[in-house]
């Protein structure tokens, strides 16, 4: 399994896919993401669509989210339509958008 790290200091503009990897984005994307899990750090931002088995969010993300598992930490900032079997958030997690947990 292969992770791709976006560090701090770097700014993708355009859409990303890696088939059964890990992405972590520490720096910045605008675009869509699709990978086996995605891990937005404390202080990274994803302006688009993430698809993805694992969602974790630390910082923030703005688009759309569809997913199996979604995790949303004390300092995420999410305005996106959701849609993940399940939810996971910690308090302070600010989510704002259309959420449907389809369960599993």
């Amino acid at each position: 399994m292969t992770r791709s790290v976006i560090e701090e200091d770097l700014t993708i503009e355009g859409n990303i896919a890696s088939e059964g990897g890990d992405i972590e984005v520490k720096g910045r994307v605008t675009g869509d993401i699709a990978s086996r899990s995605v891990d937005v750090h404390v202080g990274g931002e994803v302006q688009g669509a993430v698809t993805a088995e694992t969602v974790k969010v630390q910082g923030r993300q703005s688009g759309r989210i569809q997913c199996t598992e979604l995790s949303l930490e004390k300092n995420a900032e999410v305005k996106a339509d959701v849609t993940a079997q399940t939810l996971i958030s910690e308090k302070g997690a600010r989510l704002v958008g259309k959420v449907q947990i389809t369960g599993g």
